[in-house]
């Protein structure tokens, strides 16, 4: 019986486009809520809200330029893992990608519950965010770098996003999916550049951000033990 279960949940994973992108979203959306993410959103909010100089409508498009930015440097990350995907070989029937993607989530669910750390950059300040161009333009391209700056921060998802974008070998799916992802990261931003009033309503930084990463370590740990299940099946 835990056999079919378990063959029955793997073809709906492998099947299901629709269940990778909402869950792509969602981990999105979750990781903006993580100790190193979440504190960047009011500078980034501080800095569209100067611009737009109080119009939600100026507002809502430059903070959905900058997240397309970010979204644009996922996106090439999630490209690059596609094209490479043939390094995985054949994923359905072969033991190794799920064993390679099993330990990548088990590794990167006890970095989220801090068994070690992973490096990540500093924000001391706003400096990071600062900018001399203005318009959609310095906002994609503010949004661009700060993909890259932040990419750090989001490396426990980020690596079994990519893991699992390399072994479906689909370079749209896999651009797509990263896009879905960081568009994710930056709907709170979205609401929040457009409604610059929220900024003093959103919660305060503290232990409960922690409960979300160590959420996140969790859910990774057992989706591992899913793929060393199901790499094990194979072994048999």
């Amino acid at each position: 019986m835990f056999d079919n279960l378990t063959d029955g949940f793997d073809l709906y994973l492998r099947g299901s486009t629709l269940f990778a992108y909402l869950a792509a979203y969602a981990a999105g959306v979750l990781v903006s809520f993580t100790p190193c993410t979440y504190p960047l959103i009011p500078i980034t909010v501080s800095y569209i809200g100067g611009k737009s100089r109080g119009s939600r409508a100026a507002g809502f498009f430059l903070s959905l330029a900058y997240v397309i930015g970010t979204s644009l440097t996922y996106t090439v990350l999630g490209s690059i893992a596609a094209v490479s995907g043939g390094l995985f070989g054949t994923f359905q029937s072969n033991p190794w990608p799920n064993l390679v993607i099993a330990n990548i989530c088990i590794l990167m669910g006890l970095s989220m519950l801090e068994v070690f750390s992973l490096p990540v950059p500093r924000f001391l300040s706003g400096s990071h965010f600062s900018s001399r161009r203005g318009g959609l333009i310095g906002g994609l391209l503010l949004g661009v770098a700060s993909g890259l700056i932040m990419s750090p921060c989001t490396t426990p998802v980020l690596g079994v996003l990519l893991s699992f974008v390399a072994t479906k070998q689909n370079v749209f799916f896999g651009m797509s999916l990263l896009f879905v992802f960081a568009f994710g990261m930056g709907t709170l931003l979205i609401i929040l550049g457009t409604f610059t009033g929220l900024l003093a309503n959103l919660p305060k930084a503290g232990p409960w951000m922690v409960s979300v990463q160590r959420i996140f370590g969790w859910v990774f740990i057992a989706i591992g033990e899913y793929f060393l299940i199901i790499a094990g099946k194979f072994m048999i």
